[in-house]
Parts: C-alpha cells; structure tokens; sequence
C-alpha cells in the first residue's frame, strides 16, 4: 500500500470527524475496502481508527463545554452492551462465510436512509431561513412520545428531563453497529438526538464523540482478541493523520449553521453509500480473486 493514501485517507476522516461530531467509520472502513483491504480487516482496523479521532475531537469539545459527561456515560452503558453482541454477530457471519456481503449491503441500506432524510430535512431547512420562516412552535403540553417514557433523569448539561430508556436503546444500537461495521455510529446518533431525543445541537457532536471513545476502543480490543482482525500497523498510520485532521475539522465546524453541516453531512453519506451499491451490482474486472496466506 502505498502510505500517503493511506495517511490522505486517516485524515480525510478525521477532519470530518471533528467537522461532524461523527466516528468517521462509516467513511474510513468503505475507503479501507475500496482500496482492496479485506473487509474483515478493514471493520475492525477502522473502528480503531475512530477511537483517535473521537479523542481529539472530544478534547477540543469538553474544554468549550459542549459535552454533556453525564449524557454521554448513559449512551455508554448501552454502547458496550451491544458491542458486546455485535462482536458475536460478527464471529457468527464470518464463520458462515457471509461478512463481506453483509457488511456491503448494511453499509448501503443505512447510509443510503440516513443521508437522504438528513439532506432532505436539511434543506427545506434552509429554505425556511432563506425565506424567514419561523418554526412553527410546539404547542402547550404536547410531548413527543420519547418524553412520556419513565425512568426519567435531569441532564443539566443538556438542559433536557429525559428518559434513561430511549438513551440506552440508542447506545446499544449503536454498540452492534461498531462491532459488525467498523463504525463510531455517530451518522445515526447524532441525528437520532437532535430529532429523536431533542438533545440540542450544540451539545449533540462532543456527547457523540465521547460514547464513540469507549464503544470502538473495546470493540478494538475484543477484535483483535477473538478474530485476529486488527492490523496495527495500518492503524497506526490512520490514527495519526486522523488526529491531526480532526483538530482542523473542529474549527471549521463551528463556522458553518446547523443547518449546512447536516446538508453536507447528508451528502457525504449517500455518495459512499452510492458507491457501495455501484461496486456490489457491477461486473468486477477480474470476477475470481486468489489470496495468498500463511497459516499457523
């Protein structure tokens, strides 16, 4: 592999890691596989890299105060949880032979959804504010349905009295993604809590990046132990270009309106989920592959 792709690619995402409060697995892990790195090395190498990343993000985000610690420890105790089940999943379709597939086709359903409600959402958004439309307000005593659940806590930080409930689903959601697709999962979290939970926006990316941490550094950890799929090496390259990255996406970040980082955000999703699905219906130039191997 040639290191300067590679140390390009480690801090594409990391800048747009910082940019969005997001992993950056969901586009690393694609990229890995483009570049012909097996996909069962390139989940768990990527997830590695994401845990640097989301440090770096998260620092800069904490010293401004706009991480909410108490928030994002919830999301955490559900974020292990289902790495914890993800990790079997993952051992359960390599065995089966069906990774590769499984990890295209989940990679193009979800980025493909999620993108395209971001940037729809995104722009009527900005036609609103084009047009000085004001949102329509909420009326007195109406409730979305995730606050009339119980078990409810005051995150002050957030300014939000929400249920524990949504919280850990969500988390653990997002635990069973980083396992089987290499991703922080913050291109669902961070969406999931500004319209599911109505966490505000200015808090949403440093909670994210700080769940991302601890889920991907023990998938990392659990891979690396029960499959053998970490290649340090490579990780190492990423983690250092993407730290550097992401330093700079945090700056550029807070420049932007809510508003134009989702649309971005949103596009950014569906061209990688766009050619995902290209490369999975498309003729391969060579359609057998040999790999050569050293077993112990």
């Amino acid at each position: 592999m040639n290191i300067f792709i590679i140390l390009g690619m480690g801090a594409a995402v990391g800048f747009l890691s910082g940019m969005f409060g997001v992993g950056g697995g969901f586009l690393i892990t694609p990229l890995l596989i483009f570049y012909n790195i097996p996909p069962v090395v390139a989940v768990a190498t990527g997830a590695n890299q994401v845990v640097a990343s989301s440090i770096s993000g998260a620092i800069t985000h904490f010293r401004r105060g706009t991480l909410d610690l108490k928030l994002g420890t919830v999301l955490l105790v559900g974020g292990l949880s289902g790495a914890t089940v993800g990790i079997w999943i993952f051992s359960l379709l390599r065995a089966l032979g069906q990774l590769d597939l499984f990890i295209s086709l989940l990679y193009v359903i979800f980025l493909g959804t999620v993108g395209g409600l971001m940037l729809l959402e995104s722009i009527n958004a900005m036609r609103r504010a084009a047009r000085n439309e004001p949102t329509a307000p909420r009326k007195p005593g109406h409730q979305h349905w995730v606050h009339k659940l119980p078990l409810k806590v005051r995150f002050k930080k957030s300014k939000i009295f929400l249920s524990v409930i949504p919280i850990v689903a969500l988390g653990f959601a997002i635990g069973i993604l980083t396992s089987v697709m290499g991703v922080g999962g913050g291109f669902i979290m961070v969406p999931a809590m500004i319209y599911l939970l109505r966490i505000p926006t200015n808090v949403v990316v440093g909670t994210s990046l700080y769940q991302i941490i601890f889920v991907t550094a023990y998938t990392t950890i659990v891979q690396a132990a029960t499959n053998f799929s970490v290649d340090i090496v490579l990780a190492f390259i990423l983690m250092v270009a993407g730290v550097i990255g992401a330093q700079y996406g945090v700056r550029v970040g807070q420049k932007l309106r809510g508003e134009q980082l989702r649309a971005l955000l949103g596009l950014l999703v569906l061209a990688v989920g766009l050619r995902l699905a290209i490369a999975l219906v498309v003729t391969p130039a060579d359609i057998y592959s040999v790999v050569m191997g050293t077993g112990n």
